[in-house]
Order: structure tokens, then sequence, then C-alpha cells
């Protein structure tokens, strides 16, 4: 199977501020006509940190995608590091220059002498020509290696990808399918979940797995690369058989979904509510849950009740309950929990109260212990969490550990 890197250009990506999408969305086109992404980096506009990265990544593999760098200014340094990569010159192309300077025409507007850097080609390379923008692409094939030059901005480089390149990809390289399957689990640990399915992903050399872990979510990632679609499904197939079973009930979603989706989708077809009741979480909850377009079918509101005085007054907590037990205590939790629940007339309401820290806690109960309620319409529960961590986390795995929580009483 033919292999690609991805060269993002631009120093404006290695800031906090800016997210280079433009390789996520080639990674999902290249996958789509079987071609595997193994490398993707970023480079600054520096020309020989670029041609370096250039010369290296069309050793290693059979396609090299370079984006930005291709503009007017002198900050622009992708076709001359490419060039001095590949020990080419830079050939000045009349017609490009022409086709540049008629676009600024089209739009009243004469072209700068500086837009002449844009008409340079590398020796050898075949111009794409871009009606969308005044930087052209180029495709050059060294013989070992096709190296392909698009321009930055997405609208420029995604519809130049999909009419130039594709093609010429599909023509050259044999085509293979990829086919990605996705599991999400949760209440386990990355280590064990890993040591359970191990012994069955392993065993596949056109296979590949990856698992994800991201506070109390697992995801794990089936990747078949086959000749059909119908063959990659099979294995798909025939490796998620294997898997589920060990998983058991950790396995909540099939389809990539996140938690707060599938139950969603489980309450909007039964025709059941949810409400919440939030102390330590401050909303998260309430936010997991309204992240899903169209909850509100589905979720009454919520409340967050950080104060004791709320917590009576809102949810009904009585004032000796919490003088008795503390407001961090299991009657706490399932007093708001039945409290929202009969203040929303929702079927179902989960609550949260807890020491997220830096500070509080007792001898009994230190920081990072967390009681969660649960009030169905048959019974009332409640479970105490100690967890590790700092704030944030304590407050993100909380949140995770009540929709499983709800999952579960769901039957799900």
């Amino acid at each position: 199977m033919a292999e690609a890197e991805i060269i993002a250009v631009g120093s404006e990506l290695l800031t906090a501020d800016k997210i280079d999408t433009n390789s996520l969305w080639l990674t999902a086109e290249l996958n789509g006509i079987g071609i595997e992404v193994v490398r993707k980096i970023i480079v600054g506009d520096e020309r020989t940190r670029l041609s370096d990265s250039v010369r290296a990544a069309a050793g290693r593999s059979a396609i090299v995608i370079v984006t930005g760098g291709l503009g007017p200014t002198e900050d622009d340094v992708t076709r001359d590091a490419v060039a001095a990569a590949l020990g080419r010159q830079l050939i000045f192309s009349e017609q490009v220059s022409e086709a540049i300077r008629e676009r600024f025409r089209s739009f009243g507007r004469k072209m700068a002498e500086v837009n002449k850097r844009q008409a340079f080609v590398i020796e050898g390379a075949e111009v794409l020509a871009n009606p969308r923008g005044t930087a052209p692409g180029q495709w050059l094939d060294t013989g070992t290696a096709v190296i392909a030059l698009l321009p930055g901005p997405p609208r420029e480089l995604m519809p130049l990808f999909t009419e130039k390149c594709i093609p010429r990809l599909r023509a050259k390289f044999a085509s293979r399918v990829i086919r990605t399957r996705f599991f999400r689990a949760t209440g386990i640990g990355e280590a064990d979940l890993d040591q359970a399915i191990a012994p069955v992903y392993t065993r596949y050399r056109n296979l590949a797995t990856t698992i994800l872990a991201s506070h109390g979510d697992l995801q794990i990632h089936l990747r078949a690369q086959s000749d059909t679609e119908a063959e990659a499904d099979r294995l798909l197939d025939e490796v998620g058989g294997q898997i589920l079973p060990l998983l058991g009930d950790k396995v909540y979603s099939r389809n990539g979904d996140p938690l707060e989706a599938v139950i969603g989708a489980v309450l909007r077809e039964r025709g059941q509510t949810l409400t919440v009741a939030e102390s330590c979480t401050g909303g998260l909850l309430a936010a997991r849950i309204t992240s899903i377009p169209g909850s509100s079918d589905y979720f009454r509101g919520g409340f967050v009740t950080y104060a004791n005085e709320t917590k009576t007054s809102l949810l009904g907590v009585p004032a000796d309950l919490i003088a008795e037990h503390t407001a961090v205590s299991d009657p706490a939790a399932r007093a708001m929990a039945e409290g929202a629940k009969r203040c929303t007339r929702a079927d179902y309401a989960l609550s949260i109260t807890g020491y997220a820290g830096p500070d509080g806690g007792t001898a009994e109960n230190p920081v990072g212990t967390v009681f969660l309620g649960l009030a169905t319409p048959a019974a009332t529960d409640a479970r105490r969490l100690r967890l590790p961590g700092d704030r944030e986390r304590i407050r993100t795995f909380t949140v995770q550990y009540a929709l499983d929580m709800l999952r579960h009483a769901l039957g799900i």
C-alpha cells in the first residue's frame, strides 16, 4: 500500500491559536482512495528546515503533500525549498504569470510586481491550475516519489486536490480500500482494555488498532486494508465479533457516538426526560448533555446549586439533612436528585456533589470524594467516588461516571 506524508508550511501554524485543519481533510481523502498517511509535520517559513523535511519525506514515502507557502511574499518559501530539496531549478513561466495577471484583471485590479513570484515553477513540475486563487499548485514525479504543492487556503486546496491530485494518485497507485470501525467503552482502564483485546487484534497483519483514552472514555479504532470494501468489512466484522464479547457491557457505542449521544438517543426513543443537579461540577454535566443537537427533546434543564442554602431553596434538600450528613454525602446526593426530578417532573435525575479541590474535604471525605445521585421512575440510588488528580481531572471524570451510571440504569 502506498504511504503518504503531509507537510504543512507556515509559522502561524506553530502558534497557540492556529490549527492545521488541512491535514485532517487530506488524510480522509487519501484514506478514501486506499493511501495510508504515516506522518504529518508542521514546518515554519524557513527554507532550510523545509527543504530538509521535504528531502527526508521523499526518501521515505511514495507521496508527499506540501500545503501552504505558495503566496507572493518573502515568507512564502515552499517553491524555493522544494526545488532545493530536489536539486532542481526554478523556472519562470510567462504562461502562469499571464494567468495570474488575468485573474487580477477580472477583479478590476492590476497585478502587483511581487505576484510574479507565484509564476516560478520547479523544473520538471506540472502546473496545477488554480481558478480560485493566484497560487497554482505543482505536481512532481521524481521516479521514487510524487510531490504535490498545494495552496494553504482550504477553499483553494480542497477543490484543487479533489480535481487534480486524486485522479493522478488513482492512476499511479494501485487502489486499496481502508475501512474503519469505531467502538467506545467506559468503566475500564486503558491498560486493562488493551490486555483484554490485544490477543485478538495482534493476530491480524492487515489491521491497525488504535486505543485512545480521555477522561474515563476509551475509543477503539480498527482500520482494515483490503482490495475491496466487502473484504475490509468482513475483516472488521470478524475482529469486532471477537473483541466485543471480551469487553461486555463496558462498550456503549459501536459507531463512535459519545456517551451523551447514546443516552440521548435512548431517552428520545423512549419518550423519557432527564434533569440534573450539580454542585462541584458547576454545569459541566449539563454542558455535555446539551452538546448534542436536539437535546431539548429529552433534557428538561439543570440546577447548579453550589451553596447549601441553594440546595435547600431550589431542590428542597432539608437543612437538617445537610447539617447531619454534610452536603457531600450519600443522603445529600439522593435528596438533590429527588428534588431535581420533582421540580422538573423528569423521568430521570442525576446529581453531583463533592470536593473537587484544591481545598476542602474532610478526614473521612478528602478532596476527590464525589457522590453521585440518580433518581429513576422506580428508585433512587447513590454512588461514592474517590478520584485522584487535580480539580479539572476530578470534575471531568465525575461527569463521565455520572453519565455511565445513567447508562446502566437505562440498560444500555
